[in-house]
């Protein structure tokens, strides 16, 4: 197998599958809201402490096991120790779950982006009533944006209990995305390495050209001041660690076992301790850059928001109590309403509920990620933009490049074993194989296109992976160092490599990263458990905001059934291994 296994093009190819990999959605829309939860400036701190004893440690894992075993995960672990096959067959099952779901977010972005063409933008105003008379009430009680996106997009129901049925235009969009990553993957992982040149690079286009645009923004200073302002306190939240070290982890995309497939088919001699450095730095290096062009767009928002909120307060005052236009400024307000209350109490009173309190540090403490992030808070800043429409086909082109340059990567950690199987490669071509995979999880992600699909969406978001692989990367750690034996481990690296493996990356292995996996691992499955009856967060078209509401028993059910469906698979699979093998021994010395 070894010799006649595919192999990338290039060292490059490799690389730029990795960063495009690994560099995604998370990088825009959840590093940028935790510097904002966690004090800006502040939160890198612990993120690159995290990053060296973490995540380059287990991504240097990944790739080593990947290049010495040249196979998938399933082959590269049952390699390792044959009690171990049921590592591989987790991260699949991961993967396969990540997959579903995570193809829906490039569907709405198809979605924002066809929609990207009007003028005006769809999202820029409400819609009228049925009578034309008004604005549609749900509108008017959140914001033009919100509704897009909740009513327009998702048609979203009250609560999951009503499914409801299969909206079309998502749906359509959902097929458009699976085909896209058809296209991409039907020769086989080892042919991705092309098309990542595109989905790696073009992003970065993107941000340069938001970045340049963003710092032109008026505001823009303000949500960048808000950025680079550290909160030293912050330092002593234990939260902020632990924030730390899981976006470290799941930005890297580890135990996902895309990173092992991707190394199984690089030349053995192949220097993967430095391309470990290249992505870490890249990946990390691009967090900290996105989030300078979020943070401009934040400012800019921001501040339209602020000057806004003065200005309506203003006309207010000014139509109130009869005050002369352009009287009344946002730099004299609060001495004027200072005057205005103790001159007319009586009338000020009456006025005094309909003021709001404008202000421009609440303003940017709203901290938003996820979809959130993605379709509500950036469509609103990019509603106010001049030319609005170019930047917001940019803004969603470069989602969908991101979107599709993970799924290639999350694609390739089921696609590779599956390849690598002798039954199923010897009866089918890979591109057969390629679009049963694609079929089967279109079929299944359709359920995100109902009207309940985004709470769908959000269980397997938040409970189908996390625990999973946290468990799945300290098992393969352990296995390493103390199954297949860190010296004898150590001494194939420097064989195959010529490069001798350092102190730094034994202890980070043996040690350090295998007791953070524990810490981490202990304390989501305690908050979990502490937290009581599980809730999301459902959308009340009456009041136009959303509401927490309790999970139903048979949500509580999938979500247990997520979670056990692949961490059971380490140790049924051992179980399994140990019986046959049992079985095996005694069919060799049968009685007399």
């Amino acid at each position: 197998m070894e010799k006649t296994r595919a192999q990338w093009g290039n060292p490059l190819q490799f690389v730029f599958a990795c960063i495009s990999y690994a560099v995604g959605l998370g990088n825009v829309w959840r590093f940028p809201y935790l510097c904002q939860m966690y004090g800006g400036g502040s939160f890198l701190i612990p993120y690159f402490i995290m990053l060296i004893v973490e995540g380059m440690p287990l991504l240097y894992l990944e790739l080593a096991v990947g290049q010495r075993m040249r196979q998938g995960s399933i082959g590269a672990w049952r390699t390792i120790s044959p009690y171990l096959g049921g590592v591989g067959v987790a991260s699949v099952v991961v993967s396969f779950f990540l997959a579903t779901y995570y193809n829906i977010i490039n569907a709405w972005g198809f979605w924002y982006l066809f929609n990207s063409f009007q003028d005006p933008l769809p999202w820029s105003v409400c819609p009228l009533n049925g009578n034309r008379t008004g604005y549609e009430e749900e509108c008017e009680k959140a914001s033009s944006t919100q509704y897009f996106w909740y009513r327009k997009t998702l048609n979203i129901s009250p609560s999951i209990q009503d499914s409801g049925a299969v909206q079309w235009e998502p749906a359509l969009c959902l097929i458009l995305a699976w085909m896209m990553v058809y296209l991409c993957i039907l020769r086989g992982t080892e042919k991705v390495g092309k098309v990542a040149y595109f989905t790696a690079l073009l992003p970065y286009c993107v941000l340069i050209i938001y970045l340049v645009r963003g710092l032109t923004l008026h505001g823009a200073t303000n949500g960048l001041m808000y950025m680079f302002t550290p909160k030293v306190e912050q330092l002593a939240n234990p939260k902020a660690w632990i924030d730390a070290a899981t976006q470290i982890f799941f930005s890297l995309g580890l135990g996902f076992g895309t990173l092992i497939a991707f190394a199984s088919y690089n030349e053995p001699s192949n220097n993967c301790q430095k391309h470990t450095i290249i992505v870490s730095i890249v990946n990390s290096a691009t967090s900290i850059f996105s989030s300078v062009v979020t943070f401009s767009i934040y400012g800019f928002k921001a501040t339209f928001n602020y000057e806004n909120c003065l200005n309506k307060v203003i006309l207010l005052l000014t139509n109130s109590f009869d005050l002369e236009d352009g009287f009344l400024t946002a730099s004299n307000l609060e001495q004027v309403k200072g005057y205005l209350a103790s001159t007319y109490p009586s009338k000020y009173s009456e006025v005094l509920p309909l003021l709001q309190n404008c202000s421009l540090e609440a303003e940017l403490d709203t901290a938003v990620q996820g979809t959130g992030l993605a379709f509500i808070v950036y469509t609103e800043a990019i509603k106010n933009m001049e030319v609005s429409q170019l930047w917001s086909v940019l803004y969603f082109f470069m989602l969908l490049m991101l979107g599709v340059g993970s799924m290639l990567g999350n694609t390739a950690a089921v696609l590779t074993p599956l390849t690598d199987s002798e039954v199923l490669s010897s009866h089918l071509p890979k591109e057969a194989i390629s679009g049963l995979l694609c079929l089967v999880n279109c079929a299944v992600g359709l359920l995100f296109t109902m009207e309940a699909g985004s709470y769908w969406f959000d269980i397997f978001n938040d409970y189908a992976v996390t625990l999973s692989l946290l468990l799945i990367v300290l098992v393969e750690t352990l296995a390493v160092c103390y199954v297949y034996g860190l010296r004898r481990f150590g001494a194939e690296l420097e064989a195959m490599t010529s490069s001798t493996l350092s102190w730094y990356w034994k202890v980070m292995w043996a040690c350090v990263s295998p007791l953070l996996m524990v810490g981490l691992f202990l304390f989501y499955l305690s908050d979990y458990i502490l937290s009581g009856t599980l809730q999301y967060q459902a959308w009340d078209a009456t009041q136009g905001r959303l509401v927490t509401k309790d999970y139903p028993t048979y949500a509580l059910a999938v979500i247990g059934l997520l979670v056990a469906s692949s961490t059971m698979c380490i140790p049924l699979v051992a179980l399994g291994t140990y019986i046959t093998q049992r079985l095996q021994k005694g069919a060799s010395f049968p009685l007399a």
